[in-house]
């Protein structure tokens, strides 16, 4: 059996929530990913029990140990509780998913919006830096010289024909109107994003954003799922602000 050698430790768990897949690796230290990256499809219907029991699974399946763990979920987190879930099954409403995690581990957790924790892995910590996740919804993450501004939703800000941002970049859209529209739409984003945050650094993520094949306007960049994931080790060094 694999074991993390005392140099890895602290190891991290870092698992990413979302509303489609649920991916998780093991991290050392210094945010290394010492096993897989892990995905698997999220339980239909995504209610509490189903999701834990599959993260369940997905854990049992390393060699590797484990000393504490990280978690994103898709809406808005306070101190583990689980306050929105736009897409996700009504009934993880109220419930302190950090906690259900320490039971199920039996190790220190801690919980946060999904795309803050992606943030996280993603960010430099120079200046105003605007984090933008494309999936089946939309995430995002403010961070401020490196500290996070937590659970933006901008998802559900207007943004044209009286629809949101999620409304006309998520996953139903890009399968209503085709790639080439929503290219289009994600343009006009970008640009009112530059205008309305004036930010250093714009990153792209989410399991969509591989989809992206248009020229970016400067300062704007495309990053690796797995490199947003590997926030989870980077959460523990941080004050808990949420």
């Amino acid at each position: 059996m694999n074991h993390a050698v005392l140099s890895d430790k602290p190891c991290t768990l870092c698992i990413d929530i979302g509303a489609t897949n649920i991916k998780m690796m093991i991290a050392n230290k210094k945010g290394k990913p010492i096993t897989p990256y892990l995905c698997e499809l999220t339980p239909k219907p995504a209610v509490i029990g189903a999701v834990l029991n599959q993260i369940q699974m997905m854990i049992d399946s390393f060699t590797v140990k484990f000393d504490r763990v990280s978690a994103g979920f898709p809406g808005v987190v306070h101190h583990g509780i689980i306050i929105t879930a736009p897409h996700m099954d009504s009934s993880c409403l109220t419930i302190n998913l950090q906690d259900e995690l320490m039971h199920l581990t039996n190790k220190p957790a801690h919980v946060i919006n999904d795309a803050d924790m992606q943030g996280y892995g993603m960010v430099n910590g120079d200046g105003v830096e605007l984090v933008i996740t494309l999936g089946t919804g939309l995430g995002s993450a403010l961070f401020l010289q490196g500290k996070l501004l937590p659970n933006l939703e901008l998802a559900h800000h207007p943004f044209r024909d009286n629809k949101t941002y999620e409304q006309i970049l998520g996953m139903a859209a890009l399968k209503q109107h085709g790639i080439q529209k929503w290219h289009d739409f994600l343009k006009q984003a970008i640009t009112l994003w530059s205008q309305t945050f004036n930010y250093n650094q714009l990153y792209l993520g989410g399991g969509y954003a591989e989809k992206i094949d248009f020229i970016l306007p400067e300062k704007v960049k495309i990053s690796d799922n797995s490199t947003g994931i590997l926030g989870g080790v980077k959460l523990w060094g941080k004050v808990s602000v949420f």
